[in-house]
């Protein structure tokens, strides 16, 4: 599990960001999206049986898989195991991240796929001769090389981040780094030597590396992020960046303010809990007419495309609609119950958002999925995530100098 943090916004300068502080935003599309999805339950269930055949302690829930070997499957350092296939708790291994954008890397620069995620506060992408790090023609990463780029300064320090299903490895270096038009530089950043513990997530998905947009508070190793190098470079005109998320298409990131064009009404803001995660409070959740939750607390989270709550409170949504799980902690439904499904609100700041069937169902040749995830995370952790299928809905503003988040419908 990881989160992390940020800044703040402006009163009335950026309603509207020139074009040259935007990044494309490129959505996988539904069909690739639920194959992935498929290709991971069968993991899920290979790893299972060859567990059971080996003699490993499973531990099945309804929100996880574990996998516990003595001296069998893998091995760690203590000569103990530890396969984990973790079904729900897997917030942060990048299995459900339908959004992916570029960044360029050195000098003369390179392009790498990232997830621009809110959820996390560094930047990294594998090294040449990584391991773990995509398969030679399918999802072939695109690796970071120091000796071509003049702009590389060597840290020496050793890298390590944990994410729900893992750890992953390498050194930090500096770089000069651009995000669109936006250049930062000697941006601290890791080159990965090992990814395997993204496991699959990593191995099939369509981007190099991650690109975290969270607050200094949760840095690993209290490294500068990009956002603090970016402000303290004057690179981006205010301390704010916001999310576009197409509907069915592409998106855009804005850095340096927002694009008043791409929404209805006023942005409502809403104070975060604290400047660690972008956390933010959350009055009540309703399904239709009924209370599901109240006086809970959401994580507003870029690096997740699902939404994600209480495996209880889950399980109550999809069983009103009748549907199952896939064995890999998400439920399918029959596409006909799409339109009948009763609206699911989240009550914020006093103001009410509301997700229809047709948001929170992601359907391709007639499998349609749940985009609700349940995870039972302990406290401190926050209850909810709300992933990009509440960003899609609602334009989002990250204001990481007031350390609030505005939202408002997407046009």
């Amino acid at each position: 599990m990881m989160f992390r943090s940020i800044f703040q916004l402006l009163p009335l300068v950026a309603h509207f960001a020139v074009s040259a502080n935007k990044v494309s935003l490129h959505r996988v599309p539904n069909h690739e999206f639920l194959e992935d999805y498929a290709e991971y339950a069968k993991h899920v269930e290979a790893s299972v049986a060859e567990a059971k055949v080996k003699g490993c302690e499973i531990t099945h829930t309804e929100n996880m898989i574990k996998i516990t070997c003595k001296n069998n499957l893998l091995t760690d350092s203590e000569g103990d195991n530890v396969i984990e296939s973790e079904d729900s708790i897997i917030i942060k291994n990048f299995m459900n991240s339908q959004y992916y954008g570029v960044v360029e890397i050195g000098s003369p620069p390179k392009e790498y796929r990232v997830i621009y995620d809110t959820g996390s506060a560094n930047l990294w992408v594998p090294k040449e001769g990584c391991k773990n790090c995509g398969r030679r023609f399918i999802a072939k990463k695109e690796k970071y090389n120091s000796s071509k780029s003049s702009s590389y300064e060597e840290d020496g320090a050793d890298f390590l981040i944990t994410y729900g299903s893992g750890t992953v490895t390498g050194d930090w270096a500096y770089e000069s780094v651009k995000l669109g038009e936006v250049e930062v530089k000697h941006q601290p950043f890791a080159e990965i030597q090992d990814a395997g513990g993204l496991g699959l997530a990593y191995t099939i998905g369509k981007f190099d590396g991650i690109l975290g947009l969270a607050f200094p508070s949760i840095s690993i190793d209290g490294k500068t992020t990009i956002l603090e190098n970016a402000q303290q470079q004057k690179a981006i005109p205010e301390p704010v960046f916001s999310f576009y998320l197409g509907d069915e298409a592409d998106g855009e990131l804005t850095f340096g303010g927002y694009d008043s064009t791409k929404f209805e009404g006023e942005l409502e803001w809403v104070d975060l809990l604290s400047p660690t995660y972008w956390l933010i409070p959350v009055d009540t959740i309703n399904s239709g007419k009924n209370l599901l939750e109240s006086q809970t607390s959401a994580v507003v989270d870029s690096g997740t495309s699902l939404m994600v709550g209480p495996s209880k409170t889950v399980r109550k949504i999809a069983r009103s609609i009748g549907a199952k799980s896939n064995g890999a902690g998400q439920y399918m439904l029959d596409c006909d119950k799409k339109d009948s499904m009763p609206e699911i609100i989240f009550s914020i700041n006093g103001s009410e958002y509301t997700l229809e069937g047709k948001d929170v169902v992601i359907e391709s040749n007639g499998a349609c999925l749940l985009a609700f995830m349940g995870v039972d995370m302990p406290p401190p952790n926050p209850e909810w995530i709300l992933g990009d299928v509440f960003m899609r809905k609602y334009y989002t503003v990250f204001d990481f100098g007031k350390e609030r988040v505005g939202f408002a419908k997407s046009l």
